[in-house]
C-alpha cells in the first residue's frame, strides 16, 4: 500500500521540489513516511516561523517554490508571519500542514492543536484547500502550483487531516502544465512603442517582477537610453551599468528624475509605499501618465495609468524591443546625476547613514558574487535607499513590505541551501533575538553563511522614531546577547570588529569552513 504521505512526496518531487523545511510532529508523521525515500532533502529548523522564512529565502534564490511541512494548530499559526512576508514580496511558498481528523473539525472538542477553523485563518492570506479524498491529491497539487506560479507569485496552503495522511492513495498522474503568463496584445505593444519613441527623457521603474529578466530589461533600457530606477527587490539587475539608478523612489533626487521624465515605464513593480513613499510625505510625482506592465490584474487596477498591460516583464521587454527605434541621448548623464544626488541625500536624512551604507558596500566588495540577506536593521534601511548589489536577486530583506523582524537567519539559510554560494545574513542585535536558534541549522547543514550582527544594544531605529515624535523612549533597550558566548553556544567561529569598512573586509575575507558569526560594534 502506498499512502497519501508517500504519494505527496512523489508529487512534490515530480513538480521539481528538491528541499522541504519542516519540524516533524505527531500530526505529520505520516507525511514524513514519504520523505524516507530520500528523493527530497529535509532541513529541520528550530521554529515553524523559521521554516517559513527558509522556504522564502530558498524560493527567492532558486526561482522554485519553497516548501514547508508544519503541524496543525501552532505549526500553522507560527508559519503565518512568514507566509504574510511571502505574500507581500510575491514569493512562491507552499505550506503543507496537518489538521485534526475529519470528524472532529469545527466541534470544539479540545483536541491537541485544535483551531476553530484553521483554513479560515490561512484563507485571509492565500489559497488553501483541505484534502479529504486521496484521489484529489494530484489535482490539488496542480492547483497549488498554479496559484503560486501561474500569475503573480505568492504562498499557497494545503492541509491534510491526520486520518487521511495514512490512507491508501492511487498513483498520481503527471503534473499539469502550468498556466502561461498573459502576453501583451500586438496593438498594445505598438501603442507603447509609439509613446516611448516620442519621448525625449524616458525613465524605467523596475521591481521584483524583473528579478529574472535582467538581460531583457537592460536591452530595453539601452534602446530607449532610459535611466532605470530599481526598487529594493530589483537591485543587482543592472549592476554598475551607466543607466542604473540603484536608489529609492522615496528620495528627492530620484523623484526629480521621475518628475522630469516625459514617459515613465513601470515594469513588475507594485508601486508600494515602502519603496515609493517610505517617508509618507506624499511627494511622489504623478504617475497617472505611465505605461505599466504587471502580471497581476488586481495590481494594474490599483493605480491609474495611460496604458496598462498585463504581461510578464521580461517577455514584454523582449516583444517591445524590435518595435522601438534605438537612440542615444543623455540617459547615462541623467542616471549618474540622480544616483550621485541620491547618495548625497543620505547624510541629510540621518548623519549615520553614509557610514552604514559603507559597511554594506564593504560586505559586497569583500565577498563578490555573494548574497546579502537582511533583517530590519539600520544599515539595511540605508542600503535600501541607495545601494547597487553585484548579483541579480542577491540583495533582499524584510525591511520593505510586510517588514517581519527575525526574517534574516531563516531566509539566509534557505538562500544558502538553494545556491551553495556564500550568504551574509545582516541582522541587528534586536532582530537576532527573534530567531536566534536558527543559527544552529546552519551548523547542522554546514552552510556557508556569515551571520553579521549589527550590535547597537537597542532597537535604535524605533528609539530614534520615538525621539522624533517627541515621546519618551520606552522598550527600546533589550539587553543583547554576549555575542562571543552566544557564538560559542552555537558552535560558530566568532570575530568582533569595529564599525570600520576595512576591518569588516578583513574579517569577511578570512577563510571559513561552514557558518560563522561576526559582531560589528555599531557606533
Amino acid at each position: 500500500m502506498t499512502t497519501v504521505g508517500e504519494r505527496l512526496v512523489e508529487g512534490l518531487a515530480a513538480r521539481g521540489v528538491e528541499v522541504v523545511f519542516g519540524i516533524p510532529g505527531v500530526h505529520t508523521i505520516e507525511l514524513y513516511r514519504g520523505l524516507a525515500s530520500g528523493a527530497i532533502r529535509h532541513v529541520t529548523p528550530r521554529h515553524e516561523q523559521g521554516a517559513g522564512f527558509m522556504a522564502d529565502g530558498y524560493a527567492r534564490v532558486s526561482g522554485k517554490p519553497g516548501v514547508a511541512f508544519v503541524i496543525t494548530g501552532p505549526g500553522v499559526t507560527n508559519t503565518l508571519t512568514a507566509m504574510a512576508q511571502a505574500k507581500a514580496d510575491s514569493v512562491p511558498m507552499l505550506v503543507i500542514s496537518g489538521v485534526n481528523r475529519r470528524a472532529s473539525l469545527g466541534l470544539g472538542l479540545g483536541m491537541l492543536h485544535e483551531l476553530p477553523d484553521q483554513a479560515a485563518m490561512v484563507r485571509a492570506l492565500c489559497p488553501t484547500e483541505r484534502l479529504d479524498d486521496p484521489a484529489d491529491l494530484g489535482p490539488m497539487l496542480d492547483r497549488a502550483f498554479a496559484a503560486m506560479l501561474g500569475g503573480r507569485p505568492g504562498p499557497a496552503h494545503i492541509e491534510i487531516p491526520t486520518d487521511v495522511m495514512g490512507l491508501p492513495c492511487p498513483a498520481l498522474e503527471a503534473p499539469a502544465v502550468l498556466p502561461q503568463p498573459p502576453e501583451a496584445a500586438p496593438q498594445a505593444l505598438e501603442e507603447a512603442a509609439s509613446l516611448l519613441d516620442a519621448a525625449q527623457r524616458p525613465v524605467i521603474l523596475i521591481g521584483g517582477g524583473c528579478r529574472r529578466a535582467g538581460a531583457q530589461v537592460q536591452a530595453l533600457a539601452e534602446a530607449l537610453d532610459a535611466p532605470v530606477v530599481q526598487t529594493t527587490n530589483a537591485r543587482g539587475i543592472m549592476h554598475g551599468h551607466t543607466l542604473t539608478v540603484a536608489a529609492s523612489a522615496s528620495l528627492a533626487a530620484t523623484r526629480a528624475l521621475i518628475r522630469e521624465a516625459d514617459a515613465v515605464l513601470a515594469l513588475g513593480t507594485e508601486l508600494g509605499p515602502t519603496d515609493y513613499d517610505a517617508y509618507v510625505n506624499g511627494q511622489l510625482p504623478d504617475l497617472s501618465g505611465m505605461i505599466r506592465v504587471d502580471l497581476c490584474a488586481d495590481q494594474l487596477a490599483r493605480h491609474k495609468a495611460r496604458l496598462a498591460l498585463r504581461a510578464e516583464a521580461g517577455a514584454f521587454a523582449a516583444a517591445l524591443l524590435p518595435r522601438l527605434t534605438p537612440r542615444k541621448g543623455d540617459g547615462a548623464a541623467r542616471a549618474e546625476a540622480a544616483s550621485r544626488a541620491a547618495r548625497a541625500e543620505l547624510a541629510d536624512l540621518h548623519p549615520a547613514m553614509p557610514d552604514q551604507l559603507a559597511m554594506v558596500e564593504a560586505i559586497r566588495d569583500a565577498l563578490p558574487g555573494g548574497l546579502i540577506v537582511g533583517d530590519s536593521t539600520q544599515p539595511v534601511y540605508a542600503a535600501n535607499l541607495c545601494y547597487d548589489h553585484d548579483r541579480p536577486g542577491g540583495w533582499f530583506n524584510a525591511a520593505t513590505g510586510y517588514g517581519a523582524l527575525g526574517f534574516g537567519p531563516g531566509a539566509a539559510i534557505g538562500a544558502a541551501v538553494a545556491s551553495g554560494a556564500h550568504v551574509t545574513c545582516l541582522i541587528g542585535d534586536g532582530g537576532l533575538g527573534f530567531d536566534p536558534a536558527e543559527l544552529r541549522v546552519a551548523v547542522d547543514e554546514a552552510l556557508p553563511v556569515t551571520f553579521l550582527v549589527w550590535n547597537n544594544a537597542a532597537f535604535r531605529e524605533i528609539a530614534e522614531a520615538m525621539i522624533a515624535a517627541q515621546t519618551k523612549v520606552i522598550g527600546c533597550s533589550p539587553s543583547p546577547f554576549d555575542m562571543g558566548h552566544f557564538a560559542a553556544a552555537c558552535s560558530l567561529p566568532f570575530a568582533r570588529v569595529p564599525q570600520e569598512p576595512e576591518a569588516l573586509k578583513a574579517a569577511l575575507r578570512a577563510p571559513m569552513q561552514g557558518p560563522r558569526l561576526i559582531e560589528v560594534q555599531a557606533r
